[in-house]
């Protein structure tokens, strides 16, 4: 257990870095959208390419890994849908906490800190769960998020303006571009190969501390919010939700994968392994920006990605120490 410390604990330290940063003032609020460009826009993208890159085809396109990942999103976003529609919460606000129940950290966080443990072969399944969550996950409950009294029409066209959006996303790109780059055996020049290599090296310590400021931010924020009378009313349900990510999703996605490998079907355990820690893995903190954009309960969702985020350093160390 303390081997797997010495790996989790720098980078969930990392985060504690850029919250206390952000809450003390010793880094202006803002300057945080500065680090989310420089990370969006340039490091992660280059990691992601070199990962890729780096990742035979195979593990990249791996079929059964996808649906299964793909079938538990939707398990965990279903799950999350009923309990805040049981609520009273609008469809608005039920999506948005659906989405940060079942969209792991997984670029921000997951690609470094599973590498980091698992070695490079982890890149694999983790690249596929980044590209499923982001185009699929994300674009259904961001239709869902329209059904408040604009029908199906409404949600259709949300979810055209949700892949739209998806087409300036660096990140499916940089996917995209390495699975190239792996099935034809690609190799960059060596300049441009070095350079793509010096951003990918930033993107861990940099997205990682910027991750703590936008938490410190959105605690910021919601905490205005609060005095200002514009919270929204009904049960805090943040915790709740925070568990559904931490205990429900890595339990379905451990389910679905023994029973697949029961049954016979192509799926590599090392995969199956891999998937399970990623859905172990804190919400993913761009959802805080996606509600915001689409006028839902920031406060909420960036509670849930706080206490997702707190609680995972000790759930997330534990199902490394029990899976491996």
């Amino acid at each position: 257990m303390l081997q797997i410390l010495a790996v989790t604990f720098p980078f969930f330290a990392l985060v504690l870095c850029g919250f206390v940063a952000a809450q003390r003032g010793v880094l202006p609020l803002a300057a945080i959208p500065g680090l989310n460009g420089f990370v969006l826009f340039f490091a992660l993208p280059c990691m992601l390419y070199r990962f890729g890159a780096n990742t035979p085809i195979g593990q990249l396109l791996d079929v059964t890994a996808a649906l299964l990942w793909l079938g538990c999103a939707l398990f965990v976003v279903a799950v999350a849908l009923l309990l805040a529609r049981r609520a009273g919460r609008s469809w608005n606000d039920s999506a948005f906490g659906a989405l940060v129940a079942a969209f792991p950290n997984t670029g921000f966080m997951g690609v470094p800190l599973l590498v980091a443990l698992l070695g490079a072969r982890a890149a694999g399944p983790t690249i596929l769960a980044v590209a499923i969550d982001m185009v699929i996950t994300t674009s259904l409950c961001v239709a869902l998020s329209r059904l408040d009294g604009a029908g199906s029409s409404g949600a259709g066209a949300a979810a055209r303006r949700a892949l739209a959006g998806m087409l300036v996303n660096p990140l499916p790109w940089a996917i995209a571009l390495g699975v190239v780059a792996s099935a034809l055996q690609f190799t960059l020049p060596g300049p441009i190969d070095r350079t793509i290599g010096l951003l990918a090296d930033a993107a861990s310590p940099v997205a990682l501390f910027t991750i703590g400021a936008v938490l410190a931010r959105s605690r910021v924020q919601a905490a205005a919010a609060r005095e200002g009378g514009q919270a929204a009313g009904g049960r805090d349900d943040a915790l709740q939700v925070a568990v559904l990510k931490l205990v429900l999703h890595p339990l379905a996605v451990w389910a679905a994968t023994r029973a697949a490998i029961a049954a016979g079907l192509p799926l590599d355990p090392f995969a199956a392994l891999v998937l399970v820690l990623i859905a172990a893995l804190p919400s993913a903190s761009n959802v805080s920006m996606l509600a915001e954009r689409y006028g839902a309960d920031n406060g909420r969702v960036a509670r849930i990605i706080l206490y997702s985020t707190a609680a995972a350093f000790f759930t997330f160390s534990g199902a490394v120490a029990l899976l491996r």
